[in-house]
């Protein structure tokens, strides 16, 4: 076993990481190779935040965000054990998640639908509020597209005469917005819409549209993020449960037990029924090319626009599962052509690895685009949002890169080399301490990477048997810091870490 320090000065050479020769390590007492630590950090996790997250919506984005690496978790826990526990642990969490849908809550979408499926607003969604004049009427609709909108105050003020207002957008952390001696009067320069169009973006991303032309009434107001069911949440939330069902179904001894069979039909045609709702977000370009969009109007930043890379990959995720489990050609020709896209947008980086961006390079968020282009109703223009891709959000990235390339729906022995090598040749590293850690980008750039990437560099495993360095270094990682699970992505950590010391 290598000491912190040994690892960081014997593990990593010439850009490339050396294989460590033990697959167990021990820190505080827990080998976060063992099923013992991962049925602890089970219990204790889910005695608190992770049995709330369990039996609670995804409002917030804590099934997405929490409860699906939980569930990815297990299923590696299965594939690497083969004890039905980890099979029950999936149907005790699932069965709490199915009831948290939107359509057996009885609540909607910001069309008014209540879909089969779980709906997010704060902090991710555009925040909005009515202003109504002094006789109750619908007068301006103010929205905001920064994070946390909710907490986001709206104030008229009276203006410098009659017919006329200021407009102030406040936001959580004090950053204002302030436009003034507004009128509702369209014919004026000062038509609150147009003013507000012409001075975006604002620091507080504010759009307004007129609903009547009444003077809004003094007072303060807050918004209110507004419920979207996102593509990238359905498809981490169903991700597990589609992988559940492709290895009952594919295992006879499995599908030969009444519970199990029944559960993974139940549960493909609930995913099958969440993914579908994404289908009006599907494009597909002649030439076989497929991703998914933000619909202009959709209550967010950036509609109009091509969703980011990692966020139409979630569902392809879940695709490739129910492809593995059913063999339909339908999800499977959907994962080929998110695959083409994803083949198309990695590129040549250092250390004869790929590198590949946040934003799709095809997109209009990442080529940035002008108002009077009139792509986004929220985000009027961009200037262009290049950045290279992170671990975390990576993470996903690579993970359906493995599920393609496992079907044969995409992508090269040659391909996943290069991908794994983003990680033990670019981002893994150790800190000036020589605790062992990562870069932030996929490049290698971006300088160590905070807690919420480094501690995510488990869910890179998948890629292991194309570079066996990998499972020391992100073993490493957990090793160095002592870490106590606090979080479903860390609970998957330590399945992976089980997983890939026994493959």
């Amino acid at each position: 076993m290598l000491t912190r320090r040994q690892f960081g000065l014997g593990a990593l050479a010439a850009g490339a990481l050396a294989l460590a020769p033990a697959t167990r390590a021990l820190a505080d007492g827990y080998d976060y190779t063992s099923r013992e630590t991962f049925d602890h950090f089970d219990r204790t996790w889910y005695a608190g935040t992770g049995g709330e997250q369990a039996a609670g919506t995804n409002e917030h984005g804590g099934l997405a965000w929490g409860q699906s690496y939980a569930l990815a978790g297990f299923v590696r826990m299965y594939e690497t054990y083969k004890d039905t526990h980890y099979l029950d642990r999936v149907i005790e969490t699932v069965d709490q998640m199915l009831a948290n849908r939107d359509s057996e809550r009885g609540v909607t979408d910001y069309k008014g639908r209540s879909l089969p499926a779980w709906r997010a607003m704060h902090p991710y969604t555009l925040g909005k509020v009515t202003l109504n004049d002094a006789d109750g009427r619908p007068a301006l609709e103010v929205r905001s597209a920064v994070s946390y909108a909710d907490l986001t105050t709206v104030t008229v003020r009276s203006g410098t005469s009659e017919g006329r207002f200021t407009l102030e957008v406040r936001g959580r952390t004090g950053t204002t917005s302030t436009f003034a001696d507004l009128t509702m009067d369209p014919a004026s320069p000062d038509f609150a819409p147009d003013r507000i169009l012409a001075a975006y973006p604002s620091s507080m991303l504010v759009t307004a549209k007129a609903l009547g032309d009444g003077v809004p009434a003094a007072g303060s107001t807050p918004l209110v993020s507004q419920p979207v069911v996102f593509t990238v949440h359905t498809g981490m939330i169903t991700w597990g449960m589609a992988s559940f069902a492709r290895v009952v179904l594919g295992t006879p001894t499995l599908h030969s037990v009444p519970k199990y069979r029944a559960k993974a039909e139940e549960y493909l045609q609930a995913v099958r029924d969440a993914a579908a709702a994404h289908d009006d977000e599907w494009r597909q370009t002649d030439d076989g090319y497929g991703y998914f969009v933000w619909n202009k109007g959709t209550p967010l930043a950036y509609d109009g626009t091509e969703q980011p890379t990692n966020q139409f990959l979630a569902l392809g995720q879940t695709y490739a599962e129910i492809y593995a489990a059913t063999g339909d050609r339908f999800y499977g020709d959907r994962v080929r052509a998110l695959a083409r896209t994803f083949a198309r947008e990695l590129k040549p980086g250092p250390n004869d690895a790929s590198t590949w961006s946040y934003w799709p390079t095809f997109g209009h968020t990442y080529r940035g685009f002008t108002k009077s282009q009139e792509i986004s109703e929220f985000t009027p223009s961009g200037n262009g949002a290049r950045q290279i891709e992170d671990l975390s959000h990576g993470a996903i990235d690579v993970e359906f890169a493995v599920l393609a390339f496992r079907n044969q729906l995409g992508f090269n022995g040659a391909d996943m080399v290069r991908l794994a090598r983003a990680y033990t040749r670019n981002m893994a590293t150790t800190d000036p301490q020589g605790v062992p850690t990562t870069t932030l980008r996929v490049d290698g750039t971006g300088g160590f990477a905070a807690a919420g990437q480094y501690l995510q560099a488990p869910r890179w495993m998948a890629l292991t048997p194309w570079d066996e360095a990998l499972h020391p270094h992100a073993l490493s990682v957990y090793v160095g810091r002592e870490l106590q699970v606090d979080q479903g992505s860390h609970l998957l950590g330590v399945a992976y870490l089980n997983w890939g010391a026994r493959r």
